[in-house]
């Protein structure tokens, strides 16, 4: 990886090697995928099939896709079944890029990055997507214009964002600090609140990873087994609780010039 980090120092950056390892060995945590979020790509967090399949109304005919923290790239592969878009991916776990490679093909990029230091020509992608990943810039302002950047003249961000786990809970679409970077280099973007809908599924994922729990042991990943049932605990205290605490967006912003 080419960077001016240090890996020790990336967020998250060892428990990400040890997931992706995972996700590439075991068929329990492809089935719990399958059966939690309706299709496996790899997820650890809150966007299930519902939430991806948002994305595709975004792609054009021949489009270049760019997912930023694209992990071992199963979702883009999903998205390129779909559209047959170009599909280019960067993430800063050598074992999910790793993993993305072995499954490319002559349209597809998959390459280490990180986040506010990997670097694109402008006019690149007609699509960007940032699922549940735009938290890893160290600055979100000079982030989102060096994705604007990137897009070509009518292409497309999306983002999936969530409140209340990584970033603290605020008090709505407009002041997120997401949100607060778009303004202050005037890019307009639309919200779509889906709070409820992750409320839903976490509460789906939280009984399948408990399905699963023993298959996932019997593997020899009792420590993931235990962690899909913890990270569904924003549930317990309710919808109501779960409403003051946590809240989940999808933006979508075009670039006008």
């Amino acid at each position: 990886m080419s960077s001016n980090s240090e890996e020790k120092d990336l967020l998250f950056y060892e428990a990400y090697e040890d997931f992706y390892d995972m996700a590439h060995k075991s068929k329990a945590f492809s089935d719990f995928c399958k059966e939690a979020y309706g299709e496996d790509f790899s997820q650890d967090g809150f966007s299930d099939i519902s939430q991806v399949d948002m994305i595709l109304e975004y792609i054009p005919k021949d489009a270049h896709i760019l997912d930023v923290g694209c992990g071992n790239g199963a979702m883009l592969r999903y998205l390129q079944q779909k559209t047959g878009a170009y599909i280019h991916g960067f993430d800063y776990s050598k074992k999910a890029i790793k993993n993305a490679c072995l499954l490319g093909n002559e349209k597809s990029d998959f390459q280490e990055g990180i986040i506010g230091e990997k670097e694109y020509d402008d006019n690149s992608f007609d699509l960007i997507i940032c699922m549940d990943s735009i938290y890893f810039a160290s600055d979100m302002t000079k982030f989102v214009n060096q994705i604007r950047r990137w897009l070509k003249p009518g292409g497309v961000l999306f983002v999936a964002y969530q409140e209340g786990d990584v970033m603290d809970k605020t008090e709505n679409s407009d002041t997120t600090v997401f949100a607060k970077a778009m303004k202050k280099i005037d890019w307009e973007y639309d919200a779509k609140d889906i709070t409820d809908k992750s409320y839903d599924m976490l509460t789906k994922k939280r009984e399948v990873a408990i399905k699963y729990q023993d298959k996932l042991i019997a593997e020899g990943c009792a420590s993931w087994a235990e962690l899909l049932v913890m990270q569904t605990d924003y549930i317990l205290d309710g919808r109501e609780k779960y409403f003051s605490n946590m809240s989940r967006y999808i933006y979508t912003a075009r670039k006008l010039d």
